[in-house]
């Protein structure tokens, strides 16, 4: 199998940077590691995470765009500065992987998917549950028709961050709606398509005097029925209420939690899942799971094998572009 020689753009506060760099050198026999650059001011803000880094070149942002024995390009900046950065690494012929969901700018993310469309190469981006079997299973499902006709699903995404991690919630509108959940956006959108309408309900709990919108809501109106999406980031123990539901004319099921974290340093987590197709109340319903996975590993595998021509990349730059307007709806942008 041919290594892909990539380098990393990039490391950012708050979401998976450095969990993706590692992943990397844990798949040495698939990718040749050039090196990496840190931009804008992220020595600074980010010298906690450095270490992860060691052993490995550190380059100007200029070598790596330049360097054509570099095939893909993985930018992980914060999120305000993603789209700068993508665009840069398409114009220089690379294929890219790009943490979620880009920055605000609609304009700004319309020149990257362009950008993707023109380009010959492979456009990815680190949305979280994209790659999660039971809900590859799930969406298989539903597609066979075995659930029948979906009419609303339930989704939250809920933490307890520290006030920091709350604080910076402020740099975006819609904060924990932008950051957590643009994940579920992209759930219900796989399922159902672009909604008719939605409402933005983004709040402030105010906790510890925080003034970001670190309670998101979104309600998502479809010709048969209203999802909603909720990240609430002043839940104790809202990881193990991270939810789907999918409620059909067929049957239900429920996803909860998404993940169970089982060896940190393995980044491995179980899923587990009930389907409920019985109309009594007394059935409890079947339960599913899966095996032991590496969230970032499927990812960064699966974007290799794009790279490498062997797989198709599902979600297309129109897709990714439908998805992050959806989610700028429901941060209450309209831009």
């Amino acid at each position: 199998m041919r290594k892909i020689r990539v380098a990393q753009i990039g490391i950012n506060q708050y979401s998976h940077a450095a969990q993706i760099f590692k992943t990397l050198t844990m798949h040495k026999d698939v990718f040749d590691i050039v090196g990496y650059a840190l931009v804008e001011d992220e020595r600074e803000v980010c010298a906690g995470k450095l270490g992860v880094f060691e052993g490995y070149k550190e380059l100007l942002l200029e070598e790596i765009l330049a360097d054509k024995t570099i095939e893909a390009v993985i930018v992980e900046t914060d999120e305000i500065h993603l789209n700068k950065y993508a665009i840069m690494a398409l114009r220089a012929g690379k294929h890219v992987h790009m943490e979620k969901p880009g920055s605000q700018s609609l304009s700004s993310f319309n020149e990257l998917i362009s950008e993707a469309k023109s380009s010959d190469k492979v456009f990815h981006i680190g949305y979280m549950y994209r790659y999660n079997p039971i809900v590859l299973e799930l969406e298989n499902r539903i597609k066979s028709g075995e659930f029948g006709k979906i009419h609303a699903i339930e989704a939250q995404m809920n933490c307890n961050q520290t006030t920091e991690a709350r604080q910076w919630l402020s740099t975006f509108k819609g904060g924990m709606m932008f950051y957590l959940g643009c994940h579920l956006v992209d759930l219900i959108l796989r399922i159902l398509g672009e909604p008719e309408r939605i409402i933005s309900m983004n709040k402030s709990t105010g906790a510890a005097g925080i003034s970001s919108e670190d309670f998101g809501m979104a309600l998502l109106e479809y010709e048969d029925g209203v999802s909603f999406v909720k990240c609430d980031g002043c839940e104790v123990g809202g990881y193990m209420r991270r939810q789907l539901v999918v409620v059909g004319s067929e049957g239900t099921v429920e996803i909860k939690p998404f993940e169970i974290m089982d060896d940190p340093k393995k980044l491995t987590v179980l899923t587990k899942g009930v389907v409920y197709k019985d109309k009594s109340w007394f059935d409890e319903g079947a339960s599913i799971s899966t095996e032991a996975f590496n969230r970032y590993g499927d990812m960064m595998l699966a974007f290799a094998a794009m790279v490498r021509g062997e797989r198709e990349n599902p979600n297309t730059p129109d897709y990714e572009a439908m998805l992050f307007k959806t989610v700028m709806k429901c941060c209450g942008v309209e831009n």
